[in-house]
């Protein structure tokens, strides 16, 4: 599996997200668990807020189910990377990133997880009252103390990060944001520039790519095949038959799956992103993987990125 720059280190290009294991058994989290590091994934990604509404839970349960479920040893705990999302708070649903709850909420993550260091803690999303200090104050504690090595966030405008830098002393390694072949707004933004098109409107993410390769920050890709804000998954929707079937040609050439074909269309950008998988089925995580090592074509990506509705001028 293909790596790419995290910080000061290597992570693999591909993530196993542990969004959707809340009702599931010991057993099949960690088969789960077993499919991503056959298929060489080591890197597992949570949020405290993941499992809130299931039945008995609330925050942090599916990273108490992760935790729970595979009981990792210390030497095996050394082998992962866990990474973990906080500032939602489903209670009156708000956003917080205050000192208090960024750093109770990491050392919930801690308990419920079973381990005494998280890798990497994301800002979940953008807080309209954030104080920058605040947020420095909780990483400097939390990183002092060792629980916390690394700092991100998800789903934040280069604007907002940069606010953020003016008091975080820590680097930003990571902004986990939704990308898809269809729902490829932050990429398809920059190819309309200097057009009629409405998609060379400068927005508020407008540039986030670039933001993020200059300032070292990669792009964690969530939600990859999901057909936009909608829901559902492009793969094999009849909305989208022109798509389709250039995955299923392309898939043919590689020899994978068309589920591959989508991971490699973001693993081929020389931005370093990481794809984010949501699924719990243990065949798809390894079919999906098989995309980590594909270099498509400029051709090929530009075609993918056209079948998908997307004008390239």
């Amino acid at each position: 599996m293909r790596t790419v720059p995290l910080g000061t280190t290597q992570a693999p290009n591909i993530i196993s997200g542990m969004m959707r294991i809340a009702d599931k058994t010991d057993e099949q989290i960690r088969e789960i668990y077993t499919a991503a590091r056959e298929a060489g994934i080591d890197f597992f990604d949570h949020a405290d807020l993941y499992g809130f509404r299931h039945p008995g839970g609330g925050t942090h349960w599916c990273e108490r189910r992760f935790g729970e479920a595979l009981g990792l040893s210390s030497a095996e705990r050394e082998q992962i990377t866990l990474q973990t999302k906080t500032s939602i708070v489903d209670e009156e649903w708000h956003y917080d990133s205050s000192y208090e709850h960024i750093v109770s909420s990491a050392e919930g993550s801690l308990r419920a997880l079973g381990t005494d260091h998280i890798d990497v803690l994301l800002l979940h999303r953008p807080d309209a009252l954030v104080e920058p200090e605040e947020v420095a104050r909780a990483f400097d504690h939390l990183e002092s103390t060792g629980k916390v090595r690394s700092f991100g966030v998800s789903n934040h405008t280069p604007r907002q990060i940069d606010l953020l830098k003016t008091a975080v002393r820590q680097p930003i390694v990571a902004n986990q944001v939704q990308l898809s072949v269809t729902h490829a707004a932050i990429v398809a933004q920059g190819l309309a520039a200097n057009t009629a098109d409405d998609d060379a409107i400068t927005r508020d993410s407008g540039g986030l790519v670039e933001h993020s390769r200059i300032n070292g920050i990669t792009l964690q890709a969530w939600s990859p095949f999901q057909k936009g804000a909608q829901g559902g998954v492009f793969l094999g929707d009849p909305d989208h038959p022109e798509l389709n079937a250039l995955l299923d040609e392309l898939a043919a050439k590689y020899d994978v799956t068309p589920i591959a074909i989508a991971t490699a269309w973001i693993t081929r950008h020389p931005a370093g992103m990481q794809v984010v998988l949501g699924t719990t089925t243990p065949q798809r995580i390894t079919d999906a993987a098989a995309g980590s090592d594909i270099r498509l074509t400029r051709g090929e990506w530009y075609g993918l990125l056209r079948a998908a509705g997307h004008r390239v001028p």
